[in-house]
């Protein structure tokens, strides 16, 4: 294994940092002392630093040499609303946030090839550092880029990096195309007309009509879709009535969606659409639907994917990386930045389950693994001295 040897010097200072971000959680949109952590370090390694993008976002830039070519990088930076169960001493001071998703690692990863990179500045070009805001539930990527990320720095291509827990340490995930998948979110709001239980013909009852499109909405998936295709439709919640014997005037469903081609989600928002609202008319209701795009399937572009390929191939070694792996239903907000710019977004071993950094995410006793630091920060660091080479 290649890691840097300078950034192996320095990783009781990036375990630190990762302890202390780890122990102090923020969630989306509220990570005012995480990124003044970040934007602290960055001005320390001598980096023009800008703050207040998608409101906590930071952003470091380093410019050496006189290319023109420009790169990149982002790390998430935001917790979870979760109780930690952990007894460590690093664990969350705030009673029901913790870092249950490893974005305190990420964002130490990234820190820690900022910091290499301005000490050595081996490469030609300007290298964007990306710490972006509320990856969890409202798509901070989004708004990043919605913000003007890419008006504001002009990246060529972009690449992002999560880690995976049941990947042994040292071991690398990518494919080119889709790495996971859409997540959008509905809400079917029906009005009918309230009945007493026991005469519900002097009604028109919400709640069979509700049960009649959670059937038919998985028609979607099983009839409308082409069976090569990933396609998930899932009633999550089903709110109706008060009391036994009173039949509600409304009810409302809520779930979500996912794909892993663009097409595919606007195909199911049509046909969701079309089945709601068809059905309400059948039955002579009032159907309200709403549908929210929150997060793009992640696509890596060929290219970008085999310059990342290749530069943990420097790191780890060709045989461990693995690319035959399927995509996951689950869903990341960098597929937002991956919509604006070529990239690559990679997934790196946390540890195997039933040892260090084998508790999967978003699970009160998961912990990121400090083993893995210098290795996510060497990868970062050989991707831009590979991209941007001297």
């Amino acid at each position: 294994m290649a890691v840097y040897n300078r950034i192996a010097d320095f990783h009781d200072d990036l375990k630190r940092i990762r302890r202390d971000i780890h122990a102090h959680p923020e969630t989306a949109f509220e990570e005012e002392r995480t990124a003044k952590v970040v934007a602290d370090e960055l001005a320390s390694y001598g980096m023009d630093v800008h703050t207040g993008l998608a409101k906590t976002g930071v952003v470091g830039t380093l410019k050496v040499g006189n290319s023109d070519r420009t790169i990149g990088l982002r790390a998430d930076m935001d917790a979870l609303d979760l109780y930690e169960l952990n007894e460590f001493d690093h664990k969350s001071v705030h009673n029901g946030k913790m870092h249950g998703c490893g974005h305190d690692g990420h964002t130490t990863m990234l820190l820690g090839a900022a910091r290499y990179l301005a000490e050595t500045k081996n490469f030609d070009g300007t290298v964007h550092f990306i710490f972006q805001p509320a990856e969890e539930n409202v798509a901070g990527g989004r708004v990043m880029v919605q913000d003007g990320l890419f008006d504001m720095f002009n990246c060529q291509d972009v690449y992002g990096m999560h880690n995976s827990p049941g990947i042994p340490v040292g071991t690398f995930l990518v494919n080119p195309g889709p790495m996971m998948a859409s997540a959008d979110f509905f809400e079917v709001k029906i009005t009918g007309v309230g009945a007493h239980g026991a005469f519900p013909h002097q009604g028109n009852d919400p709640v069979v009509i509700a049960a009649q499109m959670i059937t038919a909405f998985q028609n979607i998936a099983a009839r409308r879709t082409d069976p090569l295709d990933s396609v998930v439709v899932s009633v999550t919640q089903v709110h109706a009535g008060h009391t036994t014997n009173v039949i509600p005037e409304d009810a409302v469903l809520s779930g979500t969606t996912r794909a892993l081609k663009k097409d595919t989600q606007d195909m199911i928002e049509r046909e969701m659409r079309q089945v709601a609202e068809g059905i309400g008319a059948a039955y002579g209701a009032h159907v309200e639907f709403t549908y929210d795009r929150r997060y793009l399937p992640t696509i890596n572009t060929p290219a970008e994917t085999e310059f990342a390929a290749s530069a943990v191939a420097e790191v780890v070694g060709a045989e461990h990386l693995l690319r035959d792996q399927p995509p996951v239903m689950g869903a990341e907000d960098f597929s937002w930045m991956l919509a604006e710019r070529p990239g690559c977004y990679i997934r790196i071993g946390n540890g195997v389950e039933g040892g260090p950094g084998g508790c999967h995410v978003h699970n009160p006793n998961y912990d990121f693994n400090d083993e893995i630091l210098t290795i996510g920060a060497s990868y970062w660091s050989k991707l831009v001295e590979m991209q941007l080479g001297a």
